[in-house]
């Protein structure tokens, strides 16, 4: 078992040991010892407000955790994004349940809350706990002042309790540049506010008692007082901790009468806060116990409903389920964003000192024709499996197709984003070869119009064989990873009979696939069936250092294996153990990384959509494959 020891000086907890919630408009990582590592509100390109994964002093930090020694478990309610932190020994158990609300599509007319809701609950025994919330705002730049008050946001007989405001002061900021006014800065001021609802949900136990206190942890870099808390619950009491933006206006508790001045008045005191709810702001409920219960059971109905309409009835079922629902979680519902100018935070630790911490995205003006392709591809799909498309629809998608005809000879960045000089990236040359294709069937299959029909077929046909001339290495019978570097094996080529530019068993596509099957000492790409992007020695991407297996090509490779191996039965049942064997590397909770080292640690981003998207198709078709197989 692994024991924490809370006593000791807490470090950086492993990317892996991680679970994300969420709200389709940000979210959450919690980590394995009941903290939130990183959050940014209220929306998922905001600044965050904790961000203690990547500096583990002063990136901001919201944490329940036990106070001795202590052995934990991490797990999502099933099928929900509801992640539920256990923490255990031989004095007893509590559960820390962590959620962002959604209603449930039925309740479509209220609206969304943005709290982040901690529940708090003993299983057995008692547990201590120490209760944290360190905010540090704006990437940890930007001061801010605290104050205990009288929370006038609940019951009347909660009225003693206290609430937690920190509000930002960004035009105090020591990150400022130099010479730039207070007015300059590109964000308002930020006001959180801290609130908790105890409960006792057993005969004969008492209401919790929760003082909160502030903390002072400016040795440690933040810029602001924090809030602490110290609980030892007993087995049937709860507390319920509540982070949000606090409101601009300003409410009461609700009725001004407790539950004793209602009975002796005769008034039905839930039907008295039912009306209370009423006349306040629908997004600043009374924060009541039966409103906390109705948001856990409508966050994790809402997850439940979205995944029964998964059809999916393959071996892997767990883990596509999870997956998709991983997705769901990175998904951001309005659409939209805003600039990606990439900044260096320099005064940030980095994840185990790996500096430099950056924000933005320096890849955001860079040329990636391969996009395209992608681009084209969903809408293909979605045509095929959803609505068709519309004539004006078409129009614009018939523009998109002109623009790929016009450009398709230009070199580009390509998909890994390498910050090196253009080149003609075989992976792109595909993707824009897709582009085309798509347009053309779409064209051919729902009989609309296309006035340059003979040129996207020309410009199709073109591309092909340029590819089979320019990206081919004779010597190495191998596609390169670039016209000007056929000698470089890149695995994004295993991309080929995914998207239908080449059957798996053309024979220049198998040399290549068993060529990226070979371990990097025999100048292939995989390791303990695990798959390299490229190697790193041989191409110059503009980053340098070293880098860990990469999941999306892992998956690639078992899918490219699942389609070749209808020919040739051998590379099947390397699919299947290559796929079995990165089940592994998933996390406690089912959730990936970008990329995972030598000795297994997961590395890169964390939790990474491009990897669990590729999971799924990986395991759809390779339940497919083997399901026709024994029909066969």
């Amino acid at each position: 078992m692994n024991v924490q020891n809370p006593s000791a000086e807490r470090d950086y907890i492993p990317i892996a040991d991680h679970g994300l919630i969420g709200n389709l408009r940000t979210a959450a990582l919690v980590s394995i010892d009941g903290s939130i590592e990183s959050y940014c509100v209220p929306n998922f390109d905001s600044p965050s407000i904790f961000a203690r994964i990547l500096d583990k002093d002063k990136g901001g930090h919201f944490s329940i955790t036990p106070t001795v020694p202590f052995t934990t478990k991490h797990n999502y309610l099933p099928s929900s994004n509801v992640l539920q932190t256990k923490f255990l020994n031989e004095k007893g158990v509590v559960s820390v349940t962590d959620f962002l609300p959604r209603v449930e599509n039925a309740e479509s007319t209220r609206p969304l809350l943005f709290w982040l809701i901690r529940r708090v609950e003993v299983v057995r025994g008692t547990i201590p706990l120490r209760v944290e919330c360190a905010p540090a705002f704006n990437y940890a730049r930007d001061p801010h002042a605290t104050q205990i008050v009288p929370d006038d946001t609940i019951p009347l007989q909660f009225s003693k309790q206290n609430k937690v405001i920190f509000t930002s002061r960004p035009a105090a900021s020591p990150y400022l540049a130099r010479g730039a006014s207070p007015q300059s800065t590109s964000h308002n001021p930020l006001t959180l506010d801290l609130r908790f609802l105890p409960e006792s949900l057993l005969d004969n136990v008492p209401v919790p008692e929760v003082s909160l206190e502030t903390l002072n942890l400016s040795a440690k870099g933040h810029l602001g007082l924090a809030a602490q808390a110290e609980l030892t619950l007993v087995e049937g009491q709860r507390v319920t901790f509540v982070l949000r933006i606090a409101p601009e206006h300003k409410g009461d508790g609700g009725s001004g009468v407790d539950e004793e001045q209602a009975e002796l008045l005769g008034v039905d005191y839930q039907k008295l806060m039912a009306g209370a709810h009423k006349m306040r702001p629908k997004d600043d409920p009374v924060m009541t116990s039966e409103l906390l219960d109705h948001l856990f059971v409508s966050t994790n109905n809402y997850w439940n409903s979205w995944i029964r309409k998964s059809t999916y009835q393959g071996s892997w079922k767990e883990a596509v389920h999870r997956s998709a629902l991983a997705l769901k979680l990175l998904i951001f519902e309005p659409t939209g964003g805003k600039d990606l100018e990439e900044i260096e935070l320099l005064h940030l630790d980095g994840h185990k000192g790996s500096k430099p911490v950056r924000i933005g995205n320096g890849a955001a003006d860079h040329v990636q024709l391969d996009i395209y392709g992608e681009l084209m591809d969903c809408i293909y799909l979605g045509q095929k499996y959803g609505k068709p498309l519309s004539y004006d629809t078409w129009v614009l998608v018939r523009e998109l197709v002109d623009f790929v005809v016009a450009n398709y000879k230009k070199p580009d960045l390509s998909i890994w984003e390498v910050r090196g000089k253009e080149r003609h990236f075989t992976y792109s040359k595909i993707m824009l070869w897709v582009a085309i294709d798509r347009g053309l069937r779409l064209a051919d299959k729902r009989s609309l119009p296309c006035p340059r029909r003979l040129q996207w077929l020309a410009a199709r046909d073109d591309l092909y064989e340029e590819i089979m001339d320019k990206a081919w290495n004779k010597d190495m019978q191998v596609f390169g990873q670039s016209y000007e570097e056929t000698d470089v094996l890149d695995s994004s080529v295993l991309i080929m009979p995914l998207v239908f530019f080449m059957t798996p068993s053309d024979t220049r596509f198998v040399s290549t696939l068993k060529q990226v099957l070979k371990t990097p000492e025999r100048g292939g790409l995989t390791s303990n069936n695990l798959v390299y992007r490229y190697d790193v020695n041989k191409s110059d991407d503009g980053v340098g250092g070293e880098e860990g297996t990469f999941c999306l090509c892992t998956l690639w490779c078992v899918e490219a294996l699942t389609r070749a191996g209808e020919y040739e039965r051998p590379l099947l049942q390397r699919a299947v153990a290559m796929f079995e064997d990165f089940l592994l590397y998933l996390n406690q909770v089912g959730l990936c990384s970008e990329e995972i080292s030598e000795s297994g640690e997961a590395l890169g981003n964390a939790v990474q959509g491009f990897t669990h998207v590729t999971l799924i198709s990986a395991a759809y078709n390779l339940s497919r494959t083997l399901a026709n197989q024994r029909s066969v």
